[in-house]
């Protein structure tokens, strides 16, 4: 188990936490994340996380499932049960487009589904660590990494000069383990001291 420190920056307003972003990337900490309660505009270009490539993997899904209702179908009413609808020709293009365009949709919404809970480590028994209980709700939060050369104290304060509300130190698992909430103790202490702006 990878146990780390954090230091925690609550904001209670995006237009306080996107230049907030900037100023942390400029001044050379390591942002681990920013949990926000909706989508942010522009948020990954300011942390400089490069553009999703799930658009390409619904594509890729998209052609398999083409791939497999053309070639399933061709096989069955071609090769393996052969029938006469209606004097039509055995290999009818036009007539097989509505179920390899419905088992296009299926295989990349399917896929791009199952894609994307893998790459967010999302899953019924999969768990993260909570920084703050209403990072969902009506918080900002960033989350700094603490690294040998890190000034825990400087960078409590470089995030309450930025504009966090509350800023706290967490030590933490730092990536995902399995389990579930209701049923673990508690792994290591989360006790932090707590400075409000």
């Amino acid at each position: 188990m990878d146990i780390r420190k954090f230091v925690v920056g609550s904001f209670d307003d995006e237009a306080v936490l996107f230049p907030a972003v900037k100023k942390v990337r400029k001044a050379g900490y390591k942002i681990h994340d920013v949990y926000t309660p909706f989508p942010v505009h522009g948020l990954d270009g300011a942390l400089g996380l490069r553009d999703t490539s799930l658009h390409t993997a619904g594509f890729v899904y998209g052609l398999t499932g083409l791939t497999t209702a053309l070639s399933f179908i061709s096989w069955i009413l071609t090769r393996d049960w052969i029938q006469n609808y209606g004097g039509k020709p055995h290999f009818s293009l036009p007539a097989w487009i509505p179920i390899m365009f419905e088992l296009t949709v299926l295989f990349s919404a399917v896929g791009m589904v199952l894609t994307f809970c893998y790459l967010c480590q999302l899953a019924p028994f999969v768990k993260k660590h909570v920084f703050h209980p209403r990072a969902t709700d009506d918080l900002f939060v960033m989350v700094i990494e603490c690294t040998s050369k890190t000034n825990v104290k400087e960078t409590e304060d470089f995030l309450a000069a930025a504009g966090a509300k509350e800023v706290n130190v967490q030590i933490a698992e730092a990536g995902w383990w399995l389990g579930r909430y209701d049923q673990d103790r508690h792994l290591f202490d989360n006790k932090s001291e707590t400075v409000t702006a």
